[in-house]
């Protein structure tokens, strides 16, 4: 299938700002790229690409005083399969984790694992290892948080979602991966496209998304505990400990939000997104 995808985000600087961002599709989805997928800026300034380090593909520039929009459209192809289930996944004891995979059990600005230890060992602790624990702490976490957009806060923690009982994806994202550090299953939060492709159409405003990744049977698999389900077309831009590693954009100085636009739709042939 192919997937059009794209955003205009719009900030405005009261002086010139050095700005970096994380918009970019993650180079693992590079070969599946129907058509070029390249950020436009509407000021003069480079946009200078590199590579940060957990291997996403950052952005860098300096913004203007005023009003300064990035834009991308492009198309991608996609396999039309849902994300993979596997039961027969097994968790991999510590001293046997890769050194990549040990970072991501470690807790992190907004997934404090030592205020969650005990509850997780308590909860989750008789659990079936593997894919099976990993599934009950999405069904929990899926089950305690209530989802709603007048919920976000930048500010926001596992432990504070966890207390709190609100949030958005990057909440139900945040306090799944810290709960599965705690049970030494190695997790790393995803942010990236997933639009309303095989489910109902929801009437609101798309927004970028987040989940997580958890690492078992020598490979990362991918978990969504807001939605709960497999779902058809999720296209990730970025992996990192926590939503401070995978921030879209990071202005080094005052900045305002003034335009956000994200689109991510199936389409029929390339020709429909020229």
């Amino acid at each position: 299938m192919l997937i059009r995808a794209g955003y205009e985000i719009s900030l405005q600087c009261t002086a010139e700002t050095p700005l970096m961002a994380l918009l970019s599709i993650h180079p693992s989805r590079a070969q599946d790229l129907r058509t070029p997928a390249v950020i436009t800026s509407t000021h003069s300034a480079p946009l200078v690409a590199e590579v940060d380090g957990f291997g996403n593909l950052r952005t860098r520039t300096v913004a203007p005083a005023g009003v300064i929009k990035l834009s991308t459209d492009f198309v991608i192809e996609d396999s039309g399969q849902p994300d993979e289930v596997a039961p027969w996944a097994q968790e991999v004891p510590v001293e046997q984790l890769p050194p990549d995979a040990v970072s991501f059990l470690l807790g992190s600005r907004y997934c404090e694992t030592d205020k969650l230890s005990e509850l997780a060992w308590a909860k989750f602790g008789n659990t079936p290892r593997g894919w099976a624990r990993v599934q009950s702490i999405v069904d929990y976490v899926h089950n305690h948080i209530t989802f709603g957009y007048p919920h976000a806060c930048q500010t926001r923690t596992a432990f504070d979602a966890h207390q709190e009982r609100v949030g958005v994806c990057r909440d139900f994202a945040h306090l799944s991966v810290a709960l599965c550090r705690t049970m030494n299953i190695p997790a790393r939060y995803c942010t990236g496209y997933l639009g309303d492709i095989g489910v109902p159409q929801v009437d609101a405003p798309m927004d970028f998304s987040a989940w997580f990744e958890v690492y078992l049977s020598g490979r990362w698999f991918t978990f969504d505990a807001r939605h709960n389900t497999p779902r058809i077309g999720r296209v990730v831009m970025a992996r990192g400990r926590d939503a401070a590693d995978v921030a879209i954009t990071t202005t080094f100085g005052p900045s305002k939000l003034v335009q956000f636009r994200v689109f991510t739709d199936e389409v029929q042939r390339l020709s429909h997104a020229a």
